[in-house]
């Protein structure tokens, strides 16, 4: 069984989808090890570290060269994998609502391309959840990023010149993500409000001492939709959220949003108007830009100023943490394939329920529910 790890070719990417780590944890199951050279430099992984772990390095033929299992962190072009085996599998994130025609790529290649973005969300499959280990960098970065964007402090300061006030910030949508931005933003001082369409999580803001923000006698979602993912809100808790938050966020200097409904385009949260009530210099991180994006205005992969506030879209943000997340990523992808493997076939065999929930493409065809629905 030979495992390879490609370089990553998308733009901006850092992040490698195996570090030395668990190179040497998949050598110890009895698999070969190929991996590309430089794959890991932005990410802090030498070169001789990986043949230390007892992979073997070279060029990316030959690392592809007869791979049974080719990882990535974002799916690569079905161009670029020539030379696997046949069959061979693709573990990566794959983004398949968006990038549907690469799925169909990996099906006429006769490859089978397991989605780690489709993992589902049961007890015994966290520690395979790549959403979650790099949402929860995104939400730390993001109040890193707001902090450097922000013109201010964000504790409150008590000096011999006066009073500083801590800042306000809001986070919309309290996830993985929104309550990492709950806790960073804590941490560093900041006075901390959120809102979710979901009560459950009205305790959870609470448990790490934000204040909760939402819309009272009111009917919420039409479901909490699968996988404890948030769905589609109904038009009156739509319309009352809208005035509650178009209240609020006028006195907020940080707005982070982190709303995601999967296999669609971010639900729009924060409107122009809204954003022309808050004071100049205010910030908003809007983390769903890639897909949609959750603020009026926000653009991909650039910091934008409306009515005096900054609009921070930046792309890939758990990337930007590319040592961290590369660990996180590369040990999803471990414990997945380490979870099946069987020892007497020396290769992963999965089972129905989760190897049916990741699973696009097989025999020459796409077979997920979920893409053909």
């Amino acid at each position: 069984m030979k495992i390879a790890v490609a370089r990553e070719q998308a733009p901006g990417e850092r992040r490698v989808a195996a570090t030395p780590e668990t190179v040497k944890k998949f050598a110890a199951l009895g698999a070969t090890l190929a991996v590309e050279a430089g794959a890991g430099a932005a990410a802090s992984c030498a070169d001789a570290d990986y043949a230390a772990a007892g992979a073997t390095v070279g060029d990316r033929a030959a690392t592809l060269a007869g791979a049974d299992i080719v990882l990535g962190v974002q799916g690569p072009d079905p161009a670029s994998l020539a030379g696997v085996a046949p069959g061979a599998w693709v573990v990566a994130g794959l983004n398949p609502f968006g990038e549907r025609a690469r799925v169909d790529g990996y099906a006429a290649a006769g490859l089978e391309a397991l989605a780690m973005e489709f993992m589902p969300r049961i007890t015994r499959a966290q520690s395979m959840d790549i959403l979650s280990s790099q949402s929860n960098l995104a939400g730390y970065k993001a109040v890193l990023d707001a902090a450097a964007e922000y013109g201010r402090a964000f504790p409150m300061m008590m000096t011999a010149a006066g009073t500083i006030s801590a800042a306000r910030v809001f986070v919309m949508g309290v996830g993985v993500a929104g309550l990492q931005a709950i806790a960073t933003a804590r941490r560093l001082g900041a006075q901390v409000s959120a809102t979710d369409v979901r009560s459950a999580t009205k305790e959870q803001i609470q448990s790490l001492g934000a204040k909760p923000i939402f819309v009272e006698n009111v009917a919420g979602i039409e479901g909490e939709g699968a996988g404890g993912y948030a769905g589609e809100m109904s038009p009156e808790y739509q319309a009352a959220q809208a005035e509650l938050v178009s209240a609020h966020i006028a006195r907020q200097d940080i707005v982070i949003t982190t709303a995601l409904i999967p296999g669609r385009a971010a639900p729009r949260l924060v409107s122009d108007a809204q954003l022309a009530s808050m004071r100049p210099g205010s910030v908003v991180i809007d983390l769903a830009v890639e897909q949609g994006g959750n603020v009026e205005g926000a653009v991909a992969g650039e910091i934008v100023d409306r009515h005096g506030v900054k609009i921070v879209g930046h792309r890939n943000v758990a990337g930007r943490l590319p040592a961290d997340a590369s660990a996180l990523f590369a040990r999803n992808l471990y414990n997945f394939l380490s979870t099946f493997w069987d020892k007497e076939q020396g290769r992963p065999v999965l089972d129905d329920e989760i190897g049916d929930a990741v699973r696009l493409t097989r025999g020459g065809q796409v077979v997920n529910p979920r893409l053909l629905a």
